[in-house]
């Protein structure tokens, strides 16, 4: 498995591209992520990093890393 490489400014369209099974999961994980297929969304992933995105959810980007790196263990 390659190693999770992922901080706070990594950008959330270079997650997505090296997992991209990670969308589906995240709809799995909480309702609010259901939105993600849509155009804004995919507008905001673009232009969006992990800090930026803990920011406007009102959480830690550790939390964020570390439920992304499980999600990532798992997925194996």
């Amino acid at each position: 498995m390659p190693e999770f490489n992922v901080t706070g400014e990594t950008k959330l369209s270079d997650i997505e591209k090296q997992y991209p099974w990670l969308k589906e999961e995240l709809k799995k994980l909480d309702p609010r992520f259901k939105m993600i297929d849509s155009p804004l969304a995919k507008f905001l992933i673009k232009s969006n990093t992990v800090a930026s995105a803990a920011q406007k959810a009102g959480v830690s980007e550790e939390l964020i890393i570390e439920k992304l790196r499980e999600m990532v263990e798992k997925h194996g």
